[in-house]
This record gives C-alpha cells, structure tokens and sequence, in this order.
C-alpha cells in the first residue's frame, strides 16, 4: 500500500476509542461483514489466507497505480471496528 495512503488510513483508524496498532501474522487486515462483496470486486483485494477469508477477512494490495479513494478504505476500517468492538466502545464512537 503507497505510504500517503497507509498513513492516512491508520491515523484514521487509531482515532476510534482503544484501538491500537497491531500486526497478527505481520500483515494489516480487516474483517467486512456487510461489505465483503464490494471489498473483494476490487483489483487490489483477496480473501486472506488461512482460511480466514471464509470468515469475512480481506487483504488489500493497494500498488501506487490504484485509484482508491480514501473514504473506501475508511468506511471499510469502521465497518471492521463496529463488527468488533464492544457495545460501550461503539457508544463512545457515537458520541
């Protein structure tokens, strides 16, 4: 993923209460209950591996040539924080 596109992303994301930087397995995913479909007609998208694409997860390679626009990948990032954040935490999100 092109660095300007990675950092906005993740400024963004950390900006929802307690969320955190973490790397499971050395790899950036996210989990897309409702957008699943849309995510994976997307070049730069794959079920993760693993099997964990079964489930609802999906690896984006964003390369510097795609043409995404930020408000994607964030509607996407807070679809993943609401499927599994705890109810407080959404509340606080709401607020």
């Amino acid at each position: 993923m092109p660095q300007p596109l990675r950092t906005t992303i993740l400024s963004y994301a950390l900006t929802f209460p307690e969320s955190h930087e973490d790397h499971p397995w050395g790899e950036t995913v996210v989990k897309l209950p409702e957008s699943l479909d849309e995510a994976l007609a997307q070049p730069f998208a794959e079920p993760t591996g693993y099997g964990l694409g079964k489930s609802g997860w999906v690896t984006l390679k964003i390369a510097a040539k795609d043409r995404v626009p930020v408000a994607r990948p964030k509607g996407w990032g807070e679809e993943s924080y609401r499927a599994v954040a705890p109810k407080k935490l959404i509340a606080q999100l709401d607020d």
